[in-house]
């Protein structure tokens, strides 16, 4: 039995059987999505964790050599000599679009391509531990952008996944049954209608043979 009230008319059925292929190709194509977005997800998280790990690592040794630079500094020459950056770095952000999902790209450069330019400070009154330090950082620049662009993209894609596994959801324990339900119930009820068309024919034919068969013995009986 159909789980809604659908006219029980072979237009209707036509409509349904339609609608039920192209929700069965949608539910492919949905299906598919889903696991091409699943696959790209897994390697984008792969190369989340392996990106964290490298950048905490290379903060954390950084962190170090500021230690350490500090150490062998005044706390006034450190804060001179990181007063006013000399480098500037300019940050593009841009979008890719992977299986409908925009996911951000970001690109960077910097004001001039002297790589000696992010040192802000002269050498005479510093230690090396510093130069270190702020070498390592920005060395991990590239590093940085590329875990937040990878980590935002596992954001959204992960959203879309689950909006995608909803969809295939809906279609394939909703929809889909429904409709073919439905089908079911129209073909049942067009069935039934012809036979019973089919009876009342009989039944008028036996009719008409019998008052045929009755009227000719009548007008025989009146011959004789």
């Amino acid at each position: 039995m159909a789980t809604k009230q659908v006219n029980p008319t072979r237009m209707e059925l036509t409509r349904l059987k339609k609608k039920l292929t192209t929700a069965v190709r949608g539910h492919k194509l949905l299906k598919d999505k889903r696991d091409e977005l699943m696959r790209q997800f897994l390697d984008l998280v792969r190369e989340n964790k392996a990106l964290r790990e490298k950048v905490e690592a290379a903060i954390a040794a950084s962190n170090k050599k500021f230690v350490l630079a500090r150490a062998g500094m005044e706390d006034a020459a450190m804060n001179v000599a990181l007063m006013a950056p000399r480098q500037e770095v300019y940050l593009e952000a841009g979008y890719k679009n992977v299986m409908s999902v925009e996911i951000p790209e970001f690109e960077y450069k910097t004001r001039t391509p002297d790589e000696n330019d992010i040192y802000s400070y002269g050498y005479a009154f510093t230690s090396s531990d510093l130069d270190g330090a702020v070498k390592s950082l920005a060395d991990i620049l590239p590093d940085m952008l590329r875990l937040a662009e990878v980590e935002k993209s596992c954001q959204l894609m992960a959203a879309e996944i689950e909006k995608t596994r909803r969809r295939v959801n809906a279609l394939e324990h909703v929809m889909i049954p429904e409709t073919q339900a439905s089908i079911k119930y129209i073909v049942m009820k067009l069935d039934e209608n012809e036979r019973s068309t089919q009876i009342r024919l009989m039944k008028v034919k036996d009719m008409l043979l019998e008052e045929a068969h009755g009227y000719k013995e009548k007008l025989y009986a009146n011959e004789t």
